[in-house]
C-alpha cells in the first residue's frame, strides 16, 4: 500500500472520533450575529472533507451542511482579478501587508496615505477587488465569478443563498461606509452599490466541506486541478494567494494558526475554514462557532490537532 492511501487509510479511522472531540470547543465560541441570517446556525455542528489527488474523500462529521464561503471567496476573486488584469494593476489598488485590526476595520484607512486597504482579504480590500473583475455590469461579473468557483469546486450546482445575500445587503452599512470612503479616495471606481452587490454576492455563494475541499486541492497542486489535469490558475497567482492565506487568511488569528497548523488558510464568519498540506492534500472544515477571532473554535481546534498528528505543517 502506498504513503498516500496510508494516510488516508489513518484518517478515516481517526476522523470521526477527532471530530467529536473537538465539538465541544464549540462551547466556547459563539456564532456570527453580526450578518442575521448566519446567526440561525446550529452552533455546535463540526464536519471536516479532505481530498487527495486520486479523488479520494476522507470526511467526517456535518459534512452534509450547506454554508456560505463568507471571506473564504476573497482568495478566490483575488486570484479572478489578477487573471484580469495582472498584478501590477491589482496592487496599484490594495496592499500587501497585514494589518493587525479588524477585518472590517477602516482605521487605518483614514491613518496611512494613501488610502490604499492594507491586503485584499480584509472588507475593504475584497471590495475594491469586486471592482477590478472583468464584466459590464454587477450581474455579468458575478457570474463570473460563480462559473469560476464552479469549476474550481468541479461542481455546477454552486449558487448565491438568496437569504445570506439579502442579509448581508441590508445590514452591511459598515461596508457600505468603507466602499465610499475609498470611492471619495479615488480608490474605487464605478457604482458603489453594484460593487457591493457584486462582493455580497460572492460572500453568499454556497458550499458543503466537500467544495472547499476541491476547491484548496487546485490551490495545492498550484492552480492545477489533478482530478483532471486541467491548469485553471496560473501558478504566479496561486503563489500570492498562497503567501496571503498565511500571512492574513486567518484574520487576527493568522499568526497563531501558522505557529499551530503551519498551513496555508482562509476563514469565513459563517465557520468555514479552507486549507490544504501543499502538493498532498485540500481539506474543508465548517464549525459555525467562532472564536474570537472570527474563527470556527472547533475547527481550529481540529485541524491543529490534524497537524500534528499527520506533519502537515509547512515549516
Amino acid at each position: 500500500m502506498n504513503k498516500v492511501n496510508q494516510e488516508m487509510d489513518r484518517l478515516d479511522s481517526l476522523l470521526p472520533e477527532w471530530v467529536e472531540n473537538s465539538r465541544p470547543e464549540s462551547a466556547h465560541g459563539r456564532v456570527a450575529v453580526y450578518i442575521p441570517e448566519l446567526s440561525k446556525a446550529q452552533w455546535d455542528l463540526l464536519g471536516i472533507s479532505v481530498l487527495n489527488a486520486d479523488g479520494r474523500y476522507s470526511e467526517a462529521g456535518d459534512t452534509e451542511f450547506c454554508f456560505t464561503l463568507q471571506s473564504i471567496s476573497k482568495v478566490f476573486t483575488l486570484i479572478l482579478a489578477l487573471m484580469d488584469h495582472g498584478e501590477e494593476a491589482v496592487f496599484a489598488k490594495v496592499g500587501k501587508e497585514p494589518t493587525g485590526d479588524n477585518f472590517n476595520s477602516m482605521m487605518k484607512l483614514e491613518l496611512i496615505q494613501p488610502a490604499i486597504p492594507f491586503n485584499p482579504l480584509i472588507n475593504a480590500g475584497a471590495i475594491v477587488i469586486s471592482s477590478l473583475i472583468q464584466g459590464d455590469s454587477a450581474q455579468q461579473k458575478s457570474e463570473r465569478i460563480l462559473q469560476f468557483f464552479r469549476k474550481l469546486a468541479g461542481n455546477e450546482h454552486l449558487t448565491v443563498d438568496s437569504e445570506v445575500y439579502r442579509s448581508e445587503r441590508e445590514t452591511g452599512h459598515l461596508n457600505r461606509s468603507m466602499a465610499y470612503f475609498l470611492l471619495d479616495k479615488g480608490i474605487l471606481e464605478g457604482n458603489v452599490e453594484e460593487v457591493l452587490d457584486v462582493y455580497f454576492r460572492h460572500c453568499s455563494i454556497q458550499v458543503k466541506t466537500a467544495d472547499l475541499a476541491r476547491m484548496a486541492l487546485v490551490l495545492a497542486y498550484n492552480g492545477l486541478n489533478p482530478l483532471t489535469g486541467e491548469q485553471l490558475i496560473p501558478r504566479r497567482y496561486v503563489q500570492i494567494a498562497k503567501t496571503f492565506m498565511i500571512t492574513c487568511g486567518m484574520y487576527n488569528g493568522s499568526g497563531e494558526f501558522a505557529i499551530g497548523a503551519g498551513m496555508p488558510a482562509k476563514s469565513g464568519v459563517s465557520g468555514g475554514i479552507l486549507t490544504f498540506v501543499p502538493g498532498r492534500l485540500g481539506i474543508g472544515v465548517v464549525g459555525p462557532s467562532l472564536n474570537a477571532k472570527g474563527n470556527s473554535i472547533a475547527g481550529v481546534h481540529l485541524l491543529e490537532r490534524l497537524s500534528r498528528e499527520f506533519d502537515w505543517s509547512m515549516f
